[in-house]
């Protein structure tokens, strides 16, 4: 079983920074996905790829898969950058 801890990240719509500290572990799928053949959808029958554990740290999440013993891989968070600009740069 293997697994992948990051960070959420912020949404489009999103200027503060409520809910960004939160630390996902999202297992990943363990069989391929198959088309159905009357619908056409796509599904497979491993329900732990719809499994999302939150939790307050990056350590706690490593300590959750060291635990149960899930293989994770902790992906980087990209360092926030900010641009400081003025208003009136727009008319430059």
């Amino acid at each position: 079983m293997a697994a992948r801890i990051y960070q959420i990240p912020k949404s489009a719509m999103q200027s503060g920074k409520a809910k960004i500290d939160t630390w996902v572990l999202e297992f990943e799928q363990s069989e391929a996905r198959t088309a159905d053949p009357l619908m056409g959808w796509t599904g497979s029958g491993d329900t732990q790829a719809q499994v999302q554990l939150k939790f307050e740290s990056k350590e706690a999440a490593k300590a959750y898969a060291e635990k149960h013993g899930v293989a994770a891989r902790v992906h980087a968070t990209p360092p926030k950058s900010l641009k400081l600009q003025a208003y009136a740069d727009n008319f430059r």
